[in-house]
């Protein structure tokens, strides 16, 4: 794994003494709005303060009215309706969440997610004979559905209805459904952007609630599905998304549904959870579902109406979860012992691997563990009924999209964005694939996106850390995309002694400034090589601050990014 080069966030210092007069908080706080394009006391106010009035009317967003004239519709009339979602987190909370909203009062209901292997992403031309013969007049496509122009036609055809709750970029026009739902459109005036495909869900069910004069507690118990699906979909934790995610932790700290409350006793995490329990511990569990097994498992657990049930579904999907590490585990190691053993592999850009026998569900899994580890671009291809299946995963400054672009000659199918794709090619396009991608990345790649980059927000000495200090940075939460946990540096500590060396490379630090009496626990991850190099010499260290929990007892201790010698 390459060293990261560290760099200081900027952060323009009259904005930040403007800041500082007109909250009068510690000066470092002030670096950090101002870096997060916070400039003013009116924005920090509600930057620290989310409310519910902050959320925009769901009706500005393109078709919402023709969204729930038709539901609305289908609901007077008795339809029979098709909740249709993708198979990962966004796809199955979305569907929970309409399930749980609509079923209070509606009782004509079925969902549907799709086979990841025999069907793929999206709106599929089996789930649409599946509405048919079901007898359903209307489908809620969700996360998924506004590049379906075929599935959409077809369903048309039937005298199917589709109303689509999406947030992709819609590609070769709209397709012909009642509604589309997506702030992407070119011609949406919706005022964010940026909404999870749950989050488009809410919207959808705000917007029906208003309509029908529902009070809006009864959509309050929907929000911890809201903040899963934010946590884990990795989109910005900036404007509606922070509020969605901010009163989502709430619910999901006091109140949580059933489902979500029988994972959380499963993994054993203590309260209160936060956006990065939701991502490595909740997350996982969810995708688990789809990955290796069917994902209407996960929507089974989140629909839950007692805890024995929702206790039986969740050790499920923590079973299936097992297998996925070690399917995971099996196949990047193998991925990566092949990347090493390859002659010229200190001189690729690019990193394209192929094997028939690796499992559909975890490729990209692999290939991000790929990109993360050697810091190129990477795709992870398998073979699926008689295709070469691929998932890619980018670096931080190269638009993978705009590669995959180039190549679209080679495949049968592809989409995504920049920095994370899949495609479907013929298995002997490969070859011509492994090298036209390559010559893209070369040509392309800037000298910065080669290596990692380690963005520093602003110099903390270990003694400045107090519960005071801490107190504050936590209202900063929740962390995210934008708004991303601040890395600190430190420079001159030293090891107590007491640090150890723990399997996988990893360590369990305790450190000190030099010459200093606090002392500070800690974990990094994948840096035991380097620890040993620097132990008993002072050095530096770029580090995030967690709340620990050790036999009952809550601390503040570093996640420590990197370490080097002192300067």
């Amino acid at each position: 794994m390459k060293s990261p080069i560290w760099t200081i966030t900027p952060a323009d210092e009259s904005l930040v003494q403007h800041l500082q007069a007109a909250l009068q908080i510690d000066r470092i706080f002030c670096t950090l709005l101002v870096q997060r394009g916070i400039t003013t006391r009116e924005a920090a106010r509600s930057f620290f303060k989310p409310r519910w009035e902050d959320l925009h009317d769901p009706f500005l967003m393109m078709d919402m009215d023709r969204a729930v004239e038709r539901l609305d519709r289908a609901l007077q009339q008795g339809e029979r309706i098709l909740l249709y979602g993708d198979y990962d987190v966004d796809g199955t909370t979305s569907v929970a969440l309409m399930y749980s909203f609509l079923s209070g009062f509606y009782q004509n209901l079925d969902y549907y997610l799709p086979d990841r292997d025999k069907e793929g992403y999206g709106v599929s031309i089996a789930g649409v004979e599946y509405a048919r013969e079901q007898g359903c007049a209307l489908v809620i496509a969700m996360d998924c559905g506004i590049k379906a122009h075929e599935a959409v036609a077809l369903a048309k055809s039937y005298g199917i209805d589709f109303i689509i709750c999406d947030h992709h970029v819609p590609e070769g026009g709209l397709p012909d459904a009642v509604a589309n739902l997506d702030p992407k459109r070119s011609d949406c005036p919706y005022p964010y952007k940026e909404l999870s495909g749950c989050g488009i869900s809410f919207k959808f069910a705000q917007a029906l609630a208003l309509h029908n004069n529902t009070p809006a507690e009864e959509l309050a118990g929907l929000l911890d599905l809201v903040a899963v699906s934010i946590a884990c979909d990795i989109v910005p934790m900036t404007g509606e998304n922070r509020v969605l995610a901010h009163f989502g932790l709430q619910r999901l700290n006091q109140s949580p549904s059933i489902g979500l409350w029988a994972l959380m006793q499963r993994t054993n995490r203590p309260l209160p959870l936060n956006i990065n329990d939701l991502v490595f511990a909740v997350g996982p569990l969810i995708n688990a579902a789809g990955r290796l097994g069917d994902a209407r498992d996960a929507v089974r657990l989140m629909l839950s109406a007692d805890r024995h049930s929702a206790l039986d579904h969740a050790g499920k999907l923590v079973h299936r979860n097992k297998e996925r590490r070690e399917v995971d585990f099996l196949m990047a190691s193998e991925a990566s012992q092949r990347v090493l053993a390859q002659p010229d592999q200190e001189g690729t850009k690019s990193i394209v691997l192929f094997s028939p026998d690796w499992h559909k569900g975890i490729i990209g899994i692999a290939a991000s563990r790929m990109a993360e580890r050697f810091h190129r671009p990477s795709v992870i291809l398998t073979q699926s009924n008689g295709r070469a299946v691929g998932s890619a995963r980018s670096v931080p400054g190269f638009d993978l999209y705009a590669a995959l672009q180039a190549c679209e000659d080679l495949f049968y199918s592809y989409g995504g964005h920049a920095h994370a794709a899949g495609m479907q090619m013929p298995l002997e396009n490969i070859d011509a694939f492994v090298e036209r991608f390559e010559q893209i990345v070369q040509q392309q790649i800037s000298v910065g996106a080669e290596n990692p980059v380690l963005d520093i927000c602003s110099p903390l000495q270990l003694e400045e850390i107090t519960p005071a200090f801490w107190r504050m940075l936590k209202r900063f939460e929740p962390f995210g995309p934008h708004n991303r946990n601040p890395v600190f540096f430190a420079g001159n500590v030293e090891d107590t002694g007491k640090s150890r060396l723990l399997d996988n490379n990893h360590v369990r630090l305790s450190l000190r400034s030099v010459g200093g009496k606090s002392v500070f626990g800690g974990i990094a991850f994948g840096l035991g090589e380097t620890f040993e190099a620097l132990k008993g010499r002072p050095f530096d260290i770029a580090f995030n601050l967690r709340e620990e929990y050790w036999r009952g007892e809550r601390g503040i201790s570093l996640q420590v990014k990197d370490m080097r010698s002192k300067n």
